[in-house]
């Protein structure tokens, strides 16, 4: 049975995702120390983990869709998909070269973006059927729009202090995650993905998140020589993460997902999307000077 689209799903579509070509410049003014999050430990290395996880994800995506390129003949999924795959190989090349600055810095995030796990991760994409490769796609998007959501609405957020371009950076990606947010999922629908195969990897994936967060935090803070020796701080640090604005009453967001009949764009973010476009690439916006 056909879902009928919502207004808001309607003026988000209407829209497609644009590829913009962009370079930070991190560490130039050499004003940021080591924990580069409000002089936060643990937000430091949960930041950090999230930058070094982003260029597999991404190209995870991209491969997801890609299978099913001769499949797309809606003129207008073509165009949004061509966008998407853009943006994303864009967050990749950028996160790489924050990722190198923060390995410069001390974090241990290379094995992210190490060879053997790039080869296990596509031997474990080529065991999933199409469908299920890009319903993962549409899950963990469901994941980044919902942070990026918080990220730019949250004035919270935005008022943690941090490195100026690792937040112009967090900022422009999340701007971009919201404007693609329902690719992947209208790729799933096209190709005759279902309600029950969607809803399913999604669980997984919820039932999966906390305990490979928190592995993959504790691994990064033990690798950490001045972690090690302040485990209390560690403990208020890591509570104050969980239940600050960020990741606090995450869940049900998440949780929405699950619904029969559910959209990414059922969630209206256009007045949002709007407000940021301009403010980081109208005429003056903040990160115009980065576009090459």
């Amino acid at each position: 049975m056909a879902v009928a689209a919502s207004p808001a799903r309607s003026a988000q579509v209407a829209s497609y995702p644009k590829t913009r070509r962009i370079r930070f410049r991190f560490g130039e003014d050499g004003a940021s120390g080591k924990y580069f999050v409000n002089d936060d430990i643990v937000f430091s290395h949960f930041v950090a983990g999230l930058s070094a996880a982003f260029p597999p994800g991404e190209e995870a995506f991209i491969r997801s869709v890609r299978r099913f390129a001769d499949r797309i003949t809606d003129p207008v999924l073509k165009k949004r998909v061509a966008g998407f795959i853009g943006q994303e190989s864009m967050h990749g090349q950028e996160h790489r070269h924050l990722n190198e600055k923060l390995a410069e810095m001390g974090y241990s995030i290379g094995w992210w973006d190490s060879k053997p796990v790039k080869e296990r991760q596509i031997r474990f994409e080529q065991r999933l059927s199409g469908r299920a490769h890009v319903a993962l796609t549409a899950a963990a998007e469901h994941y980044t729009a919902v942070l990026a959501e918080r990220v730019l609405s949250s004035e919270e957020v935005q008022a943690i202090p941090g490195d100026d371009e690792v937040w112009n950076l967090l900022n422009w990606h999340a701007l971009e995650e919201l404007e693609h947010k329902s690719v992947a999922f209208d790729v799933y629908r096209a190709v005759g993905g279902s309600e029950p195969l969607r809803i399913a990897v999604m669980a997984i994936v919820i039932a999966l998140t906390l305990p490979v967060t928190l592995t993959s935090l504790g691994v990064s803070l033990s690798r950490d020589p001045i972690a090690r020796r302040q485990p209390l701080r560690l403990i208020r640090e890591t509570y104050a993460l969980y239940r600050g604005p960020v990741l606090k009453g995450l869940m049900p967001e998440l949780l929405k997902y699950l619904r029969p009949g559910f959209h990414p764009d059922d969630i209206d973010t256009t007045a949002l999307l709007q407000r940021w476009q301009q403010q980081l690439f109208g005429t003056d916006g903040e990160l115009v000077d980065h576009l090459k």
